[in-house]
């Protein structure tokens, strides 16, 4: 009897740490970031809030994208420390650019001459990138203090427009 209490407590616990690890991961999948439409809306409204709009480069699948979109990118738009999207590669999806002319996801990326994923931009006034971009991962101990680099870079080139 007792060896089939303990057995069925270990059971329950199991299935409520599952159920919990489960629930995480289910929580962490929705850590998405907003996809683009205009950019040229998206820059204006980052610029009202004396914000650089950061703008994420991602590909479906991409293990280093997502590490950079939930670590690192996501925390910040929460946070509202800074103004974020994303755009994807391989997306046929219609959006405007940074003069509000309309291309697509996979057009503007090329526009940029994207070699990599994920890429980090930053724009400012009439859509010029004010920070160098930041391309690729690179190991999670100094991503970070890249990032806030460039954050700070963007950051003061706005104030000083």
């Amino acid at each position: 009897m007792f060896s089939f209490q303990r057995r069925y407590l270990l059971a329950s616990f199991s299935v409520s740490w599952i159920s919990a690890a489960m629930n995480n991961v289910a929580h962490a999948a929705t850590r998405m970031l907003p996809i683009s439409v205009s950019l040229k809306t998206d820059i204006e409204a980052a610029l009202k809030t004396s914000k650089p709009l950061v703008v994420l480069v991602s590909l479906d699948n991409c293990p280093f994208c997502k590490i950079a979109r939930e670590n690192y990118l996501f925390p910040l738009m929460t946070e509202r420390v800074i103004s974020v999207i994303q755009v994807n590669t391989n997306y046929v999806t219609p959006i405007d650019d940074a003069l509000g002319k309309r291309t697509t996801h996979e057009q503007l990326i090329r526009a940029w001459a994207i070699k990599v994923t994920p890429t980090v931009l930053f724009f400012g006034k009439d859509g010029r990138e004010v920070a160098p971009r930041l391309e690729g991962s690179s190991t999670s101990d100094f991503y970070g203090a890249y990032l806030d680099e460039r954050i700070r870079t963007a950051q003061a080139a706005i104030a000083r427009d």
